[in-house]
């Protein structure tokens, strides 16, 4: 069976930006909001200029910090049977780790998001087989965002045996957080050994590091977790007016993530993170949904891979605002393009709109894409025993196949058996059952799920250890917000 594979680069095309890209970094070089490491980075060889803070970084420098870096890694949840696995052909979904708006189910009306959207959200994420990484989905009001993530990954942690993920604030909140998967995996060598979370490192276009998001990437890499860099450059806003530029300009400052992370831990596991934008021209909004977008997810794959890495890119993600044709043609043909690329992770799932608000029911219409997806990405197999020209035979002109021995045994495996979320009925039958939209059925759906899934529990020690983790952060870092 031939895989489906999908290139829009060529390798002259891979090689003139990866050129560009050094040539950026050479010449230009990013600036670096973080002294220790600038300091690394001067030590290293790159040529630092401690007033505007700005490093150029050596071909040198680039190419041995690729090589050094780790390509490959699993993240476990806390049951470690739950897996989510980069760099080994996998897809992999995330649910969101956080959004400020929420789109209420039962309403379909905006608000802010509350700890029952969140405790909500990892029910449904920890029930919904396609999403991989449980995501907060969240970020809930009356909680200080001083310590909210700390806040976030103790409900995580107790409400799934998934892996998890929520945005994390500072070095400070970091410590708690790494402090929670400690005792989930039973100490710090335990958690080196399996790590169960990874940092999320977004420079800031064009060609900047941020001071936060280093002390983060600093405390995760240094206690053995993977890192996930990933830009949001946008074409005509923060990156330049052509496609290609905004890719040379996005892979600089990706490696430029690359290079830091090797000097804070050697060795440390990444994930290229190839997510731009672009800018749409008429109201100077980040666009989610745009064609550009499916095509530029698809070159960062093939970026990725050209220096080994596994690739997270920005699909099945759309600029519209209810679950309807527009939502589904640019979450399915940006998810579809980057499948069958071989993108490792897609966005994060369960976002309205341009990060307009989070959703119980957009998470579930992403689950059922990539369901979709992923058949087209299995294709099928051609050989004689599936061609059957013997059983075409022996049922003739006129016949039909539904008894066939033939066809029990392949029907299952052959064909993508559409779930509820999906209407393949007549006309007739499905007015009679209500006349539902998919919208419909997903709300329905979800709500059944929440009334009656139930996550494998946390043992009620550990419960009590993280209960007591996030006070210690609650105390030392704020007071509860009141919203």
């Amino acid at each position: 069976m031939a895989k489906i594979h999908l290139e829009v680069l060529s390798e002259q095309e891979i090689d003139a930006i990866h050129d560009g890209t050094l040539q950026i970094l050479r010449d230009t070089g990013v600036m670096v909001h973080h002294d220790e490491a600038l300091e690394l980075l001067r030590q290293a060889g790159a040529d630092v200029q401690q007033d505007t803070k700005i490093a150029k970084l050596p071909e040198r420098l680039v190419a041995d910090s690729i090589e050094q870096a780790g390509k490959k890694y699993v993240l476990y949840g806390r049951n470690p049977e739950r897996t989510a696995r980069f760099g080994y052909g996998d897809f992999v979904l995330m649910g969101s780790p956080g959004q400020y708006s929420w789109i209420d189910t039962d309403s379909g009306n905006r608000r802010l998001a509350t700890r029952n959207d969140t405790n909500e959200a990892i029910k449904l994420g920890d029930a919904l087989g396609n999403i991989t990484i449980v995501g907060s989905m969240a970020q809930p009001r009356e909680i200080s965002e001083a310590w909210r993530d700390v806040y976030l990954t103790g409900e995580l942690v107790k409400g799934t045996g998934k892996p998890t993920r929520c945005w994390i604030k500072n070095e400070k909140t970091a410590g708690y957080v790494l402090e929670i998967y400690r005792a989930i995996a039973g100490g710090p060598k335990a958690l080196r050994e399996k790590p169960m979370v990874e940092a999320f490192l977004e420079p800031i276009s064009p060609l900047q590091l941020p001071k936060d998001g280093l002390d983060i990437v600093r405390e995760f890499a240094r206690a053995g977790q993977p890192v996930s860099i990933g830009p949001m450059a946008m074409t005509s806003g923060t990156a330049p007016a052509t496609l290609a530029a905004t890719l040379a300009q996005e892979n600089a400052e990706i490696l430029a993530g690359v290079v830091v992370t090797q000097l804070f831990a050697p060795g440390t596991a990444i994930t290229y993170g190839g997510i731009p934008h672009i800018m749409d021209p008429r109201t100077s909004i980040c666009s989610f949904g745009s064609p550009e977008q499916g095509l530029m997810a698809v070159a960062m794959v093939q970026m990725a891979k050209y220096y080994g890495f596994p690739v997270y890119v920005n699909v099945c993600l759309t600029d519209a605002k209810v679950p309807d044709a527009q939502a589904g043609t640019e979450k399915g043909t940006s998810l579809l393009l980057a499948v069958l690329a071989s993108a490792d992770t897609f966005g994060h799932c369960g976002i309205c709109g341009t990060d307009h608000a989070g959703s119980l029911v957009w998470l579930a219409l992403d689950h059922e894409i990539m369901d979709y997806v992923r058949r087209v990405a299995r294709g099928f197999e051609v050989d004689t025993g599936m061609v059957a020209a013997d059983v075409v035979s022996k049922v003739g002109p006129g016949g039909n196949f539904l008894a066939e021995e033939h066809t029990v045994r392949h029907f299952r495996n052959e064909l993508w058996l559409a779930g509820p979320a999906w209407t393949r009925q007549s006309w007739d039958g499905w007015a009679a059952s209500g006349g539902l939209s998919m919208a419909d059925r997903l709300t329905e759906q979800v709500k059944q799920i929440l009334s009656s899934h139930e996550a494998e529990p946390l043992e009620d020690g550990l419960i009590k250890e993280v209960d007591s983790i996030v006070k210690a952060a609650e105390k030392e870092l704020g007071p509860e917000s009141k919203g």
